[in-house]
């Protein structure tokens, strides 16, 4: 019997993506770069959401391989049934950030990720003093690379002052708009 509070009914519903197509030949995780640095291996996160059991999507959902995934599309290139798995990371990386089930050891990528969509969403660019700021103060890792600094502003590589787009209000809708959507 179907749970009607599996990861995979939203996922579907919100992606278009059908993890059932997947058939397990392993192609997406020869693919992969980063499969030996994951816990779960793509095609085994795949095959853990097509089981529709919470226990599993709870391993999904706090799994440091969602994280880790660097959307190449190498998995997608290789899969003969064309199963859209950055896709289906992006959802469960918002998901994770949802329900609060990050694993700790992908706590620097996910405050690297928050801090690079604030100076997104505040500037409408990158800010690259922001991101790296939002960055050190989430991780409280405020004296690593420190040393870099000076030498850095001297080759003008560093800005202190963001650049920002004529209407970053428009940005800030676009956000909310997003937002929204997942909900």
């Amino acid at each position: 019997m179907e749970n009607k509070k599996c990861i995979s009914n939203g996922l579907e519903q919100r992606t278009g993506v059908k993890v059932s197509y997947c058939y397990q030949c392993g192609k997406c995780t020869a693919g992969c770069v980063l499969a030996q640095d994951m816990d779960y291996a793509p095609s085994y996160i795949i095959r853990l959401l097509q089981t529709k059991n919470e226990a599993n999507d709870r391993r999904v959902l706090s799994s440091n391989a969602i994280w880790i995934c660097l959307n190449c599309e190498n998995c997608i290139a290789r899969c003969p049934k064309e199963v859209d798995i950055p896709k289906v990371m992006d959802y469960l990386r918002e998901e994770a950030r949802k329900t609060r089930a990050i694993n700790k050891e992908a706590k620097p990528v996910v405050a690297f990720h928050s801090a690079f969509l604030d100076s997104v969403k505040y500037t409408g660019r990158l800010y690259e003093v922001g991101l790296v700021a939002g960055f050190k103060v989430r991780t409280f890792r405020l004296t690593q690379d420190l040393n870099v600094v000076p030498s850095m502003l001297m080759k003008g590589k560093l800005h202190m002052l963001p650049d920002s787009i004529k209407d970053t209000g428009r940005i800030k809708k676009i956000f909310a708009r997003t937002i929204e959507k997942s909900r």
